[in-house]
């Protein structure tokens, strides 16, 4: 498969959970996960474009408010860009559970308006998370998936049947084995 896109959950897969499945609440609460950031860099070096996906019921649940999750969402832009990464887009479902809109994942909505965005077929997108519900977020738009064993990984990895999904240790780990095996990756 030639990966010209990612489309990145956000929780688990950069930064790591807040405690007792708690929300990032604010920029202070946003804590890198080790060697996302190198990903990030190797990603845009590669000249791949990065979606960010993310459900962030907080919001809907009025735990926090839009502001508070622009701050977070500034942090980890501009920590990404010192970093040498660069995040293309950002799609974020900030409904409550009990809304059952169309973009909350495992819904597909949120990958497919990365796909429509980014202009990159589905078939040269790949789609990453850490939860069952953002392979099958992927699965319903079409685009392959990886799983990270970071954040929830582990416990998802052992819950539901993977079906050939990749698994990798972590987002540096997949960085590595994606461009190790595609070397003009990104480039066209």
């Amino acid at each position: 498969m030639h990966v010209r896109h990612l489309i990145l959950d956000r929780d688990g897969v950069l930064n790591e959970e807040a405690p007792a499945r708690g929300y990032v609440t604010g920029p202070e609460g946003w804590h890198w996960i080790a060697g996302s950031l190198e990903a990030l860099a190797l990603f845009a070096g590669a000249g791949i474009r990065v979606s960010i996906v993310t459900n962030q019921s907080g919001v809907g649940r009025g735990l926090m408010t839009p502001e508070d999750l622009d701050a977070v969402h500034g942090r980890m832009m501009r920590e990404s860009e010192s970093a040498g990464g660069r995040i293309d887009a950002l799609f974020v479902c900030t409904h409550a559970p009990d809304t059952h809109c169309s973009c909350r994942k495992p819904a597909p909505g949120l990958i497919e308006a990365a796909v429509g965005a980014s202009g990159i077929p589905a078939a040269q997108t790949l789609a990453v998370g850490d939860d069952q519900r953002d392979i099958e977020a992927a699965r319903g738009a079409g685009v392959a998936a990886a799983l990270v064993l970071t954040g929830k990984g582990r416990a998802a990895a052992n819950s539901f049947p993977r079906h050939g999904v990749p698994v990798y240790d972590d987002l540096i780990s997949l960085a590595r084995a994606l461009l190790a095996d595609s070397p003009g990756i990104g480039n066209e």
